[in-house]
């Protein structure tokens, strides 16, 4: 029986745009300023803004399908390694997050980390947090960083600061190609 958090149904989303922010983020951190560069920061939430309310639901979605895409990469090097994919990823995750409490308010916590083990159980994050509501304003942040989270400790893994965003952009020409 399929589940209604297939990811078969979930919208795909803006993927581009959003690892154009997870990218931006991830080379702010590798420069030694977390928060990011404040003019590369202004220049993204005025595209953002500039997106109107459908744009940014698709940004979200897009930011959903890195955690899946992320999460499935994850999979496969845990499977090589013979680890569980959620105990190799979520307590760690989840202690990050707890140690950054300007970007992961205590109560967001528990959603980011649901989103991470519904991506690892082969389930749609979107789908999975369309369950319960619209997202708030609250949990904007703290999605982007679930995903900066998550592209950094793949980016650890390939010893390669470049290589969870050229991950995605292959899987993209790929499918632009087929």
């Amino acid at each position: 029986m399929s589940s209604p958090c297939d990811p078969k149904y979930a919208p795909a989303g803006d993927v581009g745009a959003a690892l154009m922010a997870i990218d931006s983020q991830l080379k702010a951190i590798y420069d030694g300023k977390p928060g990011g560069n404040s003019e590369q920061r202004k220049l993204l939430d005025q595209y953002v803004a500039s997106m109107g309310p459908d744009g940014v639901d698709d940004l979200v979605d897009g930011a959903c399908t890195l955690i899946y895409m992320y999460m499935e990469w994850l999979r496969r090097a845990c499977a090589e390694h013979d680890q569980d994919l959620i105990e190799y990823t979520v307590p760690s995750l989840v202690a990050t997050m707890r140690m950054m409490p300007k970007t992961f308010r205590p109560e967001v916590i528990p959603t980011m980390a649901a989103l991470i083990v519904s991506a690892g159980t082969g389930q749609s994050p979107s789908l999975w947090r369309a369950q319960y509501g619209e997202w708030t304003d609250a949990e904007l942040t703290p999605l982007e960083g679930t995903v900066v989270l998550l592209a950094e400790k793949i980016n650890r893994i390939a010893d390669d600061q470049d290589f969870a965003t050229r991950l995605i952009t292959e899987a993209l020409s790929r499918t632009d190609q087929g």
